[in-house]
Order: structure tokens, then C-alpha cells, then sequence
């Protein structure tokens, strides 16, 4: 279904960014996958094309996608899925911390976006899906910088859907709960150092946080965003979709 469109994903190396890189290629699509380790880039494989890129550095975003576009022409599906989290009460957060978040998740969306979105217009058809999280529609605990760079990501996805009312382009951000990646084992191992818990323990822990008592699988998230490219998404916009499991 999408054969001849070039889609491109951010942090699209590991994670949920490989799974959507992956699930866009097997529909045709040419996929570009960016971020910054050209070797973690590399290992990706199955016919996804690397492009180094710093989403935090907007000569860096205007120069890969420039290069991406004239590789495999405009961009009509852009996946921002690029995202950075540090964990930690207010009075503790730093405004390095601070902005190192907010420099990833929102700024490097809304230059993605700002750099693909001439290109997406002028073919006439896109798709822009912001990797967004169940912390961009609610509260979490300790990660108050995530959160709100979540909600902000949530909201620029909302504006610019406005801002394109009745124009072949829709945009949706994806909001799920606790995926089963490196990230959330690297968080079972802080559970573990900070409760004195097994691996085991501190698994059900992790787990028991979303509403299903289970993580999410990324091919679930790639499913969804493979939803919003499909030839019948044209009246899903400006949408904020839980992947979650349940109600948070």
C-alpha cells in the first residue's frame, strides 16, 4: 500500500523505530531510518537506508533530510520517534537535564516535521506520526520534564493538524505504555538496585505498571502507525491514541 513513498523515521535503529521502519518497508514503502550511531544504523539491515542525524541540531535535521529527499525523493511519511528520558524529582532536575529532554522529544520533532513537510505537501499525500507516550496525555512520577515534553509533542501535533484542515495530510501522535525494549530492561534493572527486588520481581513490577500486566510488543506500535498510513486514514487527525492496554 505504500509503494514508491519514501518514509523516514527518527530513532528508527532500535525499538519502536525499527519495528515501524520495518513494518513500512514490508508495505513498500522506502524507508530511511535516522539517528546518531551510524553503527547501530548499519546493524538495522533489511534494506532500511541510514541517515546519521542529530535530531537536537537543526543544521543536522536541515542537512539529513535534504539528503534523504534528494536520495528517495519527499518524505511522505514521517515517523518522529526519536525521544530521550531522565528520571528525577523537580528540586533534583537540572536545566541541562531539562533541556536535553525537551531538545530530543519536542525540538527534534518539530524541526523533523518543519524540514519534511514542504516536500510531503507538494506530493500531495503524508502521513506524520509523533512517537508520543501515555506520559504526553497523563502524569508520571519522577520524569516531570518527559512529561511535559510529551504533552508539548502532543499539542504541536494537534496545532499543525489545524493548521491543515482539508489537505491530504494527517497528523497523529501514538501514546503507549510500557514497550518492551532496552530502555524499560535498563528501568527492571534500576527497580532492581533501588528495592533490593530479583529480576523476577522487579519484572512483575515493571509489567504490573500498565493496565494488562504486560509490556507492550513494538510490532503492536508499528501495527497502529502501518493503521494511520492505510488507504482508509484520511478522517483519523490530529489524534492523541493510546497503546496501552487498558485505561491510564
Amino acid at each position: 500500500m505504500l509503494d514508491g513513498k519514501h518514509a523516514l523515521v527518527t530513532g528508527g535503529g532500535t525499538g519502536i523505530g525499527l519495528a515501524i521502519a520495518r513494518a513500512l518497508a514490508a508495505r513498500g514503502a522506502t524507508v530511511t531510518i535516522a539517528g546518531r550511531r551510524p553503527e547501530v544504523l548499519e546493524r538495522a539491515g533489511g534494506g532500511l537506508h541510514p541517515l546519521v542525524m542529530d535530531v537536537a541540531s537543526e543544521p543536522s535535521v536541515r542537512d539529513g533530510i535534504a539528503r534523504a529527499v534528494a536520495a528517495h525523493g519527499p518524505v511522505q511519511v514521517l515517523v518522529a520517534n526519536a525521544g530521550h528520558a531522565e528520571q528525577g524529582l523537580v528540586p533534583d532536575t537540572g536545566l541541562d537535564a531539562w533541556r536535553r529532554t525537551m531538545a530530543v522529544n519536542l525540538d527534534g520533532a518539530f524541526l523533523s516535521i518543519r524540514e519534511a513537510l514542504p516536500g510531503m505537501t507538494r506530493a500531495g499525500w503524508g502521513r506524520v506520526i509523533a512517537v508520543a507516550s501515555v506520559a504526553g496525555i497523563r502524569g508520571m512520577k519522577r520524569c516531570a520534564p518527559y512529561v511535559a515534553s510529551k504533552h508539548g509533542l502532543v499539542g504541536l501535533i494537534r496545532a499543525l493538524a489545524a493548521d491543515h484542515l482539508g489537505q491530504p495530510l494527517t497528523f497523529n501522535a501514538l501514546c503507549p505504555a510500557y514497550v518492551d525494549t532496552v530502555h524499560v530492561a535498563r528501568n527492571i534493572e534500576r527497580v532492581m538496585a533501588r528495592d533490593g527486588l530479583d529480576r523476577d520481581a522487579a519484572t512483575r513490577l515493571v509489567n504490573g505498571a500498565n493496565p494488562h500486566n504486560r509490556l507492550i510488543a513494538p510490532d503492536e506500535i508499528a501495527a497502529t502507525a502501518l493503521w494511520l498510513c492505510g488507504p482508509d486514514s484520511g478522517s483519523i487527525n490530529g489524534q492523541a491514541i493510546q497503546i496501552a492496554g487498558g485505561e491510564f
